[in-house]
């Protein structure tokens, strides 16, 4: 097992759907498949075990779903990175998959290519949550009250929201929903240069390494609207 490849670990409970992400993910020259689980405390071992830079998680599973088992990784494995991979759109395993450590939502419709984006974009820390119900999820988990704050969840607090700038909260906006630089760049029509400098004054400020640590700070500390 080579160091040099994204390790990938998948769980569902369908052994055909795990036999077709296989195929995808090792049929990529940077990734390679390190374990398959058919629930979610397999896949709690699995983690723990194999140590992969990604999952991608089923929701509905026998036993132990895959928010349980997502929210039990992340509390043994932080480094790890989860996507939840489901055929329901649904607003409830959005909210909880961020609540609980999620860093994807993606529907088992997608394209082959939105899929290993994904697990690269998810590699990288970056957020990928592209389906309506995410979309529409987001808004309201960025404004929800009972979302654990960013103290409690070993962050540092931003007393201020004068402490950033306006365009600085529209970036964060825009890594909140997913976007990358040059997307991010598009929609706020501002040079991709321009978008990475603030992202990194962002990340300063906030005082975490990565964006995907941003946008959970951000979602609990309720700044992004």
């Amino acid at each position: 097992m080579s160091t040099d490849l994204i390790r990938v670990a998948l769980v569902d409970d369908q052994h055909l759907v795990r036999q077709g992400l296989s195929y995808i993910i090792n049929a990529q020259e940077d990734m390679e498949v390190v374990g398959e689980a058919g629930n979610g405390l397999e896949a709690v071992e699995l983690a723990k075990l194999t140590r992969p830079h990604v999952l991608l998680m089923d929701v509905q599973m026998p036993e132990y779903s895959g928010i349980e088992a997502t929210r039990d990784i992340m509390a043994a494995l932080p480094d790890s990175r989860v996507v939840i991979l489901t055929t329901f759109d649904t607003e409830e395993y959005v909210y909880d998959g961020i609540r609980y450590g999620a860093v994807g939502y993606l529907l088992k419709d997608a394209a082959p290519a939105d899929l290993v984006d994904a697990v690269r974009s998810a590699y990288r820390g970056e957020a990928v949550f592209r389906t309506s119900a995410a979309a529409k999820m987001m808004t309201q988990a960025l404004r929800a009250e009972d979302v654990k704050p960013a103290a409690a969840a070993g962050f540092p607090v931003v007393e201020q929201l004068e402490a950033f700038t306006e365009r600085e909260l529209e970036v964060l906006q825009q890594m909140a929903y997913g976007l990358r630089n040059e997307e991010i760049a598009g929609r706020l029509f501002i040079g991709v240069s321009t978008v990475k400098t603030h992202v990194h004054r962002i990340l300063q400020k906030i005082g975490v390494d990565d964006r995907t640590q941003a946008v959970v700070y951000a979602i609990r500390n309720g700044i992004v609207r």
